[in-house]
């Protein structure tokens, strides 16, 4: 193979990776320094496949990623370019690339500044009007409010048999929301705020938060590695359902137990605040004991149910 055709090559595969989040910034890393060693004595039709391509790169940027290390290779990669290139519409392109670059990595920073800023600013908002001197501590009732939430899904009542059966470990679980609930009933509230305040309540413990995967399964999970073999199965069009990006051979998978495949990087977000699977939501064990005892009851409350309903249906318990 020709050394332009296999510059070529680097190239067209380079385009695919850059739609990759986890192989975005080796990618454009290795584009700049295609660009930089083969620019000036490629043809004129290998150069329009080098812009062309650092153009592609300024597209994924502005159309999915906001990460700053991504930006500054993309700002590397622009810079080094339009020091090459010679045609005058490409380079003011390329200049338009780098101010982009610049402007977002400047909001970025600034963000990142803006708590502290706000650290040292002690004024407030109330009313309408910007106070002066420190915000005072909030109320007593959203104080109660907020650990009464955190705290719900100590609150959920079992079921009968669970009650009888389990009824120390019930009453160990229930103590500290016990202890909130009984707070709340000494409160002094106007009755607005009573009123708002039990509605918040009962809106909590009607849906109480579901704690994230444990971290030891998490941990655990099988990694695969994509092969021709599991596209076939799958289908081409299979994809990430969390980066809607395309599954591809060698790529490295992780696997739920109910088989659906994800990017590792993209799969442990999402995990470290829920415990499902973002497709099918079947759930994995956490490290919330409360929880999993819950679920435990359900489970067996559930199976009692089917067993009385099967039960009547055989005639069982039906009288003559």
């Amino acid at each position: 193979m020709s050394a332009p055709a296999a510059v070529e090559q680097r190239l067209q595969a380079l385009r695919q990776k850059l739609g990759r989040k986890q192989h975005f910034e080796e990618a454009v890393a290795d584009l700049a320094a295609a660009v930089r060693d083969h620019h000036a004595a490629a043809s004129p039709a290998l150069r329009d496949l080098m812009y062309s391509t650092v153009c592609r790169v300024a597209t994924v940027l502005q159309t999915r990623y906001t990460a700053p290390g991504f930006w500054r290779a993309g700002l590397n990669l622009f810079l080094g370019t339009e020091k090459l290139v010679t045609n005058p519409s490409e380079k003011e392109q390329l200049k338009t690339f780098i101010l982009r670059a610049r402007e977002h990595l400047d909001e970025k920073e600034n963000e990142e500044s803006m708590p502290n800023n706000r650290e040292t600013d002690t004024r407030f908002l109330f009313e309408g009007h910007l106070t002066v001197g420190p915000e005072p501590p909030p109320p007593a009732w959203l104080v109660a409010q907020n650990l009464a939430r955190e705290l719900s899904i100590l609150a959920e009542p079992s079921g009968d048999q669970g009650a009888n059966n389990n009824g120390e470990s019930r009453a160990e679980e229930m103590a500290p929301a016990a202890a909130i609930m009984n707070f709340l009933n000494t409160m002094t509230v106007d009755g607005d705020l009573e009123a708002a305040l039990e509605e918040s309540l009962q809106n909590v413990m009607a849906n109480p938060k579901v704690p994230p995967a444990s971290k030891e399964v998490v941990a655990n999970l099988p990694v695969v590695t994509v092969t021709e073999e599991i596209i076939a199965r799958l289908g081409k069009e299979t994809q990430c359902a969390v980066c809607r990006e395309s599954l591809l051979v060698d790529d490295k998978m992780q696997e739920l137990p109910c088989k659906h495949l994800f990017h590792p990087p993209c799969l442990k977000p999402w995990l470290d605040e829920n415990n499902s699977c973002p497709i099918c939501r079947h759930e994995l064990r956490t490290d919330d004991h409360v929880y999993e005892s819950r679920k435990e009851r359900e489970r067996e409350e559930e199976e009692d149910r089917k067993g009385a309903a099967n039960a009547v249906r055989g005639g069982e318990f039906m009288y003559v």
